[in-house]
């Protein structure tokens, strides 16, 4: 692999020069990017997945530490700025997107409802749930994940106005269209592998030509399958671990709207799917570490993946925090700030009562019994 890279950079460097800046500059910026994943593809440890390769998901660790990097440099831009670099990848970008709000038409007629269901984003709703199924592989969790984020979305109406949709949309074709199609078929997904019979055999061991086809498509299958059980009422560790992941995941998506609205990206453009993929390809292993160092008493380090994909989600968080300032002057509605007060007095008392009072009156009861 050195012996090839070397080989290509020795291309570039006997080809006749390009007087187009720009051109050069973005030519540099992807060889560089390409010449850090071969090196972390070939000399950083392995993730806890090996299908359909361990090299595959040391790129995807060398990737998430690019997009971290590429984070860090913009966090110490100003708005401005960081808007202007986006314009010298996308001569496009760089300029105010158009207010869209959905929830100008609300009213059941066959016009509002058909223009709301061919909407590209839609299929998009589905897509998206169905691979965050596949990442958590617990359907509690995705539907408490698909609640919550309409429940964002109405609390943050007031300073996005896509957030502002039709209360049918939000419940109906949401939670129990999109969002239930995308998480039913990514469930029944996790319990085809999970109840599958895994039987590994060589290449040269397999006679026949379509045996040796499908062993090859198995290999983007994987190699084994472990299903996730957080027991978020267990004891605290397990349910202060559930809070802080479905935190992370509403953060993430969060981010999305608040990331593209900041920084002038229109929803459909390449760099915010290439951002959605990338977190997808992200979380896929980076969840699967978080819940090993959680959950199995012989894991003593946090694995790489789940140490990245936090850090990202935060430097995100960072980012919007510092190019929020002044953008979002309507203050939260009464109601909403009744009902975040409930909600987190909610979250606190439950751990208080169930793993500290609960115990206690148990056990009092016990020794009375004994007595």
């Amino acid at each position: 692999m050195l012996s090839v890279m070397l080989l290509l950079l020795v291309y570039v460097a006997m080809t006749p020069e390009v007087d187009d800046t720009v051109t050069n500059v973005k030519l540099g910026v992807i060889a560089s990017i390409g010449a850090f994943c071969v090196f972390g593809m070939l000399q950083f440890r392995d993730s806890l997945l090996l299908r359909p390769h361990p090299a595959l998901w040391r790129v995807v660790l060398s990737f998430g530490v690019v997009y971290q990097l590429f984070l860090v440099f913009l966090l110490f831009q100003n708005k401005h700025d960081a808007r202007l670099l986006f314009k010298y990848i996308d001569p496009a970008l760089g300029v105010p997107l158009p207010e869209k709000s959905y929830g100008d038409a609300c009213e059941l007629t066959y016009d509002n409802i058909v223009d709301q269901t061919l909407d590209v984003f839609v299929l998009a709703h589905a897509v998206g749930w169905f691979c965050k199924a596949l990442i958590l592989r617990d359907y509690t969790f995705c539907w408490i994940l698909s609640v919550m984020f309409e429940v964002m979305e109405y609390s943050l109406s007031h300073q996005l106005n896509n957030f502002d949709e039709c209360w049918w949309d939000h419940w109906i074709l949401d939670v129990l269209v999109c969002n239930w199609l995308g998480i039913y078929l990514g469930v029944k997904t996790c319990e085809y592998f999970e109840m599958k019979q895994y039987s590994w055999q060589g290449l040269a061991e397999i006679p026949t030509l379509k045996g040796k086809m499908k062993r090859t498509m198995q290999q983007f299958t994987p190699k084994s399958w472990t299903k996730f059980e957080w027991d978020s009422t267990k004891s605290f560790k397990s349910y202060a671990t559930v809070i802080f992941i479905l935190t992370m995941f509403l953060i993430c998506e969060l981010n999305a709207f608040y990331l593209k609205t900041l920084l002038w990206l229109p929803p459909a453009h390449p760099i915010n799917i290439a951002r959605i993929f990338s977190y997808f390809m992200f979380g896929i292993p980076g969840v699967r570490e978080a819940y090993q160092y959680l959950h199995d008493p012989q894991c003593k380090r946090f694995g790489p993946q789940a140490w990245l994909l936090i850090g990202c989600i935060a430097t995100e968080v960072l980012i919007v925090a510092k190019f929020g300032r002044d953008e979002f002057p309507n203050p939260a509605p009464a109601n909403v700030l009744y009902f975040w007060a409930g909600f987190l007095t909610l979250l606190t008392v439950y751990p208080i009562y169930q793993f500290w009072l609960l115990p206690k009156l148990q056990e009092r009861r016990i020794r009375k019994k004994l007595e």
